[in-house]
């Protein structure tokens, strides 16, 4: 690695929320630009930076910075050109020369420890004063986490992070448990707190290390696996393994825990549950609240609503079936209702005729949906405006990225009268806890989606168990209608859900399988329907209409094999296409891409629109990639415009292959999607059928119709360990 001292001239970018910049150094007699992670960087500070040369196409050689110690400047002249730079507040330079006047070489000493001092230099007021400390002391705190974290081969923006969080004692308090580190500050694993922690002499069983490994163990297994809680001995044994000690310490740090209220343990008759706190007051609150509007019934003239009804069916021209009609009705005679059906059962018809009779009622609606995609979809064929869940409830940035608030809650109600939400599959717990919160006593709440799909991303079975528990009304659509019976894919994925063979191959199908037994000529293949075969034949848009689903991320019909063969015949490289190159892939500007987890700061733009927040399993297109502001501007499904910092790009991936899981909630035109064996658990009938029902216009599998047929065979449905159905009971 390269060292380099120089003196910093001029600061061109730079980005407070994680310390990007890029700037002038000054370096013997040569202007060298360096870009990177230098946190609060100034123009006259002097700095050693550690890092490589780099080629950028447009503006040639930089200096890459990976580390940076600081130099505090020493003489007048450097004093007065840091003070000058803006980098305090009320200190320009005016301002900046009247203090080196006043007290020289001893102008930043006195600032950091006697900056009342500084009343002595006209125009500054105590307020004003004040603040300059505050700002100075703060600056000198982040750099000094900067340099501890270095040890550690901790990068700057983390070192932000921590001080955002723990403010100017984030050494001490890290030196005093590592730990916090990896339960704080996401992307900080607790292997590197316990990398910290064997550095400063923590004992493999102390309990510090014990109940931190036990926090994220419970926490793992609420990410990989969607359980709420943990039966004790699974989190015992999980906890094991992370931290390899003996279960004794374990089972003190389960307990001790548990009295101190930061884990829940429930009795659920063979065992007891433990769960994140989070959790357990999310299933509670959501449960006491579908209880408490499961009791409400309004009384409603039948003859009039049946006038309704009539009126929408005259304008729509259509003839409601007895049960979509039944639906409709409780939906005016409940304040929860459940709608459930699979595709073709026509549950976006009801929805329509909710909307219509509802406002002809007087009545204010609103619609939502779990994703941008999926409320984009209900906006297109309701002709209704439907927002996203997050967007509905108005997100406000929260501490860290992966935490929000919203601004709707019990204090401040959803003004509606009637709120649908679709795709309810979706919503995992804790959004639905937000979402109950935001909605008002005497509101209908109509929850709309397919119980057959695959479960929500996030931890629980939300809509599972609420049919299940039989607390709330709930209406069962099962008729195949007319229309729907023309479509082999709405036919197929009924047959699959049944537990039968697909009809396959009609020459006027929508629903075909092309027969491959080498795994090698797979993603070949695939890629061949991509790029030639679906766009010559149907005319298809290989980018925006055509997806190819997989039940895994790894082998050779995994995500990532299958994303770097679609992007290189799809996107391939072009004189006239920017890219960036990661750990993880190549980024080019025309890839289609995918939001990998929550990001609740991130900001956004739509027009003069402004807001912040992407969402795991939001998708959309690479537009353009700038090497000079390191940062890749990415337009989402729902015309969101983001801009992401090259500091935080594990939190997107290619997106021309996704799991099957990722596209809930999303529909596509075309659905590709190969046959081929995977880890057992992966390949089961409830996975096929919700990949076979996010096909609108054609399903194409491509494999072995014996792998496919065990997919439908397969319905062990993996369970997720919820306690939510079980409250929902207790009266």
């Amino acid at each position: 690695m390269i060292k380099i001292k120089g003196t910093v001239e001029s600061v061109i970018f730079y980005n407070p929320e994680n310390g990007y910049a890029v700037c002038d150094v000054a370096c013997m007699g040569e202007l060298i630009t360096m870009t990177g992670s230098m946190p609060s960087i100034a123009e006259g500070e002097n700095i050693i930076a550690s890092g490589s040369w780099v080629t950028h196409d447009e503006y040639g050689d930089q200096f890459k910075v990976e580390y940076i110690e600081r130099i505090m400047p020493t003489t007048e002249e450097e004093i007065e050109k840091y003070l000058s730079s803006g980098i305090l507040p009320y200190v320009g330079k005016t301002t900046a020369r009247r203090i080196v006047v006043a007290f020289g070489t001893d102008a930043l000493d006195i600032i950091e420890n006697d900056h009342k001092r500084l009343l002595e230099i006209r125009g500054l007021t105590p307020s004003k004063v004040h603040k300059i400390y505050e700002t100075f002391v703060e600056q000198v705190g982040v750099r000094q986490i900067v340099i501890y974290f270095q040890k550690y081969n901790l990068p700057p923006s983390y070192a932000v992070k921590a001080h955002n969080i723990f403010g100017s004692g984030t050494v001490q308090i890290v030196e005093a448990n590592p730990y916090v580190l990896s339960e704080f500050i996401d992307g900080i694993t607790f292997e590197k707190s316990d990398e910290i922690a064997v550095s400063l002499g923590f004992s493999p069983e102390s309990e510090l290390r014990v109940k931190s490994g036990i926090k994220t163990a419970l926490k793992n297994i609420s990410f990989f696996s969607g359980h709420t809680f943990a039966p004790r001995a699974m989190l015992t044994a999980s906890s094991c393994a992370l931290l390899d000690v003996e279960q004794g310490h374990v089972e003190r740090g389960i307990s001790q825990l548990i009295s101190d209220g930061e884990l829940i343990s429930e009795n659920h008759g063979d065992f007891d549950a433990v769960y994140l706190k989070s959790y357990y007051d999310a299933e509670c609150n959501v449960a006491d609240k579908l209880k408490e509007m499961s009791g409400i019934y309004f009384d409603v003239d039948a003859d009039y609503i049946d006038k309704l009804i009539d009126e929408a069916e005259n304008e729509d021209e259509i003839k409601l079936a007895d049960n979509q009609r039944d639906a409709v009705f409780r939906a005016f005679q409940n304040a929860a209702l459940v709608i459930t059906g699979g595709p073709g059962t026509g549950k976006t018809t009801i929805i329509n005729t909710i909307i219509k009779t509802m406002k002809k009622d007087g009545s204010s609606v609103m619609l939502a949906a779990p994703t941008g995609r999926a409320a984009k979809r209900m906006s297109e064929v309701c002709s209704f405006e439907a927002k996203t869940i997050h967007r509905l409830l108005e997100i406000r940035v929260g501490d860290d990225v992966s935490d929000g608030v919203f601004a709707r809650n019990a204090d401040n109600p959803l003004d509606c009268d009637v709120l649908i939400i679709d795709e309810m599959s979706m919503v995992d717990i804790i959004l639905m806890n937000s979402l109950l919160d935001a909605v008002a006593r005497g509101t209908r709440l109509i929850m709309v989606g397919d119980s057959d799909q695959l479960p929500s991303v996030g931890a629980g079975n939300v809509l599972k168990d609420i049919i299940d528990s039989g607390t709330v009304e709930c209406i069962k659509l099962n008729e195949i209608f007319r229309q729907a019976k023309e479509s082999m894919i709405v036919v197929n994925a009924h047959r699959i859900n049944r537990g039968q063979e697909p009809l396959l191959n009609d020459a006027e199908s929508d629903f075909f399988f092309v027969h491959r037994e080498d795994p090698e000529q797979l993603p070949n293949t695939i890629a061949d329907l991509c790029l030639r075969r679906l766009p010559d034949y149907y005319g298809f848009d290989s980018m925006s209409q055509i997806q190819v689903l997989t039940p895994t991320r790894k082998t050779s019909i995994g995500v990532g094999h299958l994303n770097n063969i679609l992007q290189s015949c799809l996107n391939p490289p072009s004189p006239d296409k920017t890219e960036h190159i990661t750990r993880r892939c190549v980024f080019r500007v025309g890839d289609k891409v995918m939001q990998t987890k929550n990001n609740y700061q991130i900001q956004w733009r739509r027009g003069d629109e402004k807001g912040a927040g992407v969402f795991n399993g939001d998708c959309g297109f690479i537009t353009k990639i700038d090497r000079v502001g390191n940062k890749i501007e990415v337009l989402f499904d729902d015309d969101k415009l983001v801009d992401y910092d090259f500091t935080v790009l594990d939190e997107i991936e290619l997106a021309y292959a996704i799991t099957v899981h990722k596209s809930q909630g999303s529909e596509f035109d075309v659905v590709v999607m190969p046959m081929f064996p995977a880890h057992r658990l992966l390949m089961t009938r409830n996975l096929l059928y919700t990949a076979v029902t996010r096909a609108k216009s054609l399903v194409v599998l491509v494999g072995l119709e014996d792998v496919m047929n065990f997919y439908i065979n397969n319905n062990n449905v993996r369970n997720r360990f919820s306690g939510l159905k079980e409250k929902l009971r207790i009266y």
